[in-house]
């Protein structure tokens, strides 16, 4: 397995409320994992959300006692999700502070992907599919057939997200289950990714490139040429192959 994770404040932030954690080693009972989360809150906020809330996701990941990675990523979401709700009372500063998270673990053949917010996850071969489905509002008005995709990547709603981390006391994750074959490589990201660079564009760089962290380094360094209005978090992981390298 090969793997490059890295985030990036991007062009246009003073502070990045993106955090990415990458382990190729066992987290509890998952054999590796995955994480992209985009904070959202004030200037002290966003960073926080995002930082709190993968530290406690990993806190129960890591003494869960179940041996099913769905059930397993569901218990963490939900107990995160409390307390970055109770950690948001601490201070003013931390109301309405929440964040987007994705996640994905690899067992055998199978991946098994977890998404909250408009963090997602692709699937890159010659084709590159998008797995996870945003949960914002252009996402809705695509599927009642008021915009397009094309539309949808300028649309001056495009940040309005339907679902995060520490918003409601309720919160629910879509899961995901994919087969992999060799060749395939999964892309994680945050949107200031996938806003600044189109899907067709990021085929053509990941099929270009030979290292994950060329690729990766090509990604970010493309979306802040091409405006780089938000914070960019990267993680590509070849599942295939058995010799692990890092950036």
């Amino acid at each position: 397995m090969k793997a490059y994770a890295k985030t990036d404040i991007g062009a246009k932030r003073t502070t990045n409320q993106d955090y990415v954690f990458c382990s190729m080693e066992p987290v509890g009972n998952l054999p590796n994992l995955f994480i992209v989360a985009d904070g959202m809150g004030g200037h002290k906020a966003g960073d926080l959300a995002s930082r709190y809330t993968v530290e406690k996701f990993l806190e129960v990941v890591k003494s869960s006692s179940e041996t099913n990675p769905i059930t397993i990523i569901e218990q963490a979401v939900k107990t995160a999700n409390t307390s970055l709700i109770e950690k948001s009372k601490e201070s003013i500063d931390y109301e309405g502070m929440g964040t987007t998270l994705v996640v994905a673990t690899i067992i055998g053949d199978s991946v098994y992907i977890a998404n909250i917010g408009d963090s997602r996850l692709y699937l890159v071969n010659s084709e590159i599919q998008q797995i996870t489905r945003d949960h914002s509002l252009v996402e809705e008005m695509i599927n009642l057939g008021e915009i397009d995709r094309k539309k949808a990547r300028t649309h001056e709603k495009k940040n309005i997200i339907t679902r995060a981390v520490g918003v409601d006391t309720e919160v629910c994750a879509d899961f995901f289950e994919i087969d992999y074959v060799n060749g395939d490589i999964l892309l994680m990201c945050s949107d200031g990714l996938s806003n600044m660079i189109d899907d067709e564009d990021m085929k053509r760089i990941i099929n270009q490139g030979s290292e994950l962290c060329d690729i990766g380094n090509k990604l970010i360094d493309t979306a802040n040429l091409n405006g780089g209005k938000d914070n960019i978090s990267v993680i590509l992981i070849e599942p295939d192959d058995r010799e692990v390298r890092t950036c």
